[in-house]
C-alpha cells in the first residue's frame, strides 16, 4: 500500500473521533512514513512497518478519555419544545425506571463476574493458609510423637499447596481476561459514541 492510499484509509477509519485527535494522528503517521522513506525504505515498506489501520484506530480510541468523546458528540443544547417537554414528563414513569433497570442489570452482571473472581482468589488464599497450617500441624504432631497425625497433616498441607498452585494460574487467567474484557467493553462504548462521521 502506498502513502496516499494508507493516509486516505486512515483518515476514513478515524472518522467520528474528535477532529484535533484525528488530525494529530494523521500528521503523526504522515511524518513517520516520510521519516522512514528518508531513511531509505521504499514507500510500501515504510507504510507496512507502522502497523495496521485497525491497530492505529484501536490505540487512538483507547487514549481518548470517554468523557471527552461524550462531550464532543453531544449536540449543542437547545431548549425543548412544548411537545417534547410534555412527552418527557408524561413518559417519565415509564422511561426512567427502564433506564435505571438497564444500568442496574449491566452493573449487576459486571459485579457478579468480579465476585466470582474474588471468590476464586479467596479460595486461593485459603488453600495457602491450609498448606501452611498443615505443615505446622505436621511438625507439632511429630514433636509430640504422634507420627500418624503428623503424616496426615503433612499430606493435607502438601495437597493444599499443590491445589493452590494450580488454582493460582486459573485465578490469574480469569483476572486478566476480565480486565481485557473490561477494556474491550470500554473501547466498544467509545467506538459507538464516536460513530462513523467523516473527518472534514
Amino acid at each position: 500500500m502506498n502513502r496516499e492510499t494508507f493516509m486516505s484509509e486512515l483518515k476514513n477509519a478515524l472518522s467520528g473521533l474528535p477532529r484535533d485527535d484525528a488530525e494529530e494522528r494523521l500528521a503523526f503517521y504522515g511524518e513517520m512514513i516520510d521519516d522512514r522513506m528518508e531513511e531509505g525504505l521504499t514507500e510500501e515498506a515504510a507504510v507496512a512497518g507502522i502497523g495496521t489501520i485497525e491497530e492505529i484506530v484501536a490505540q487512538t480510541v483507547s487514549e481518548i478519555p470517554l468523557g471527552r468523546l461524550v462531550r464532543e458528540k453531544m449536540p449543542p443544547k437547545r431548549p425543548l419544545g412544548a411537545g417534547k417537554t410534555v412527552l418527557l414528563v408524561l413518559g417519565f414513569p415509564l422511561w426512567f425506571p427502564l433506564l435505571i433497570a438497564a444500568f442496574a442489570a449491566v452493573f449487576a452482571l459486571y459485579a457478579a463476574v468480579w465476585s466470582v473472581i474474588i471468590s476464586l482468589w479467596a479460595v486461593e488464599v485459603s488453600l495457602w493458609a491450609c498448606a501452611v497450617g498443615g505443615v505446622a500441624a505436621a511438625a507439632f504432631f511429630s514433636l509430640r510423637g504422634n507420627f500418624f497425625a503428623g503424616a496426615a497433616s503433612l499430606g493435607a498441607g502438601l495437597f493444599c499447596a499443590g491445589a493452590s498452585i494450580f488454582l493460582f494460574f486459573g485465578c490469574a487467567a480469569a483476572s486478566k481476561g476480565m480486565i481485557r474484557l473490561s477494556g474491550k467493553a470500554l473501547s466498544g462504548i467509545k467506538t459507538g459514541i464516536a460513530g462513523k462521521e467523516r473527518i472534514k
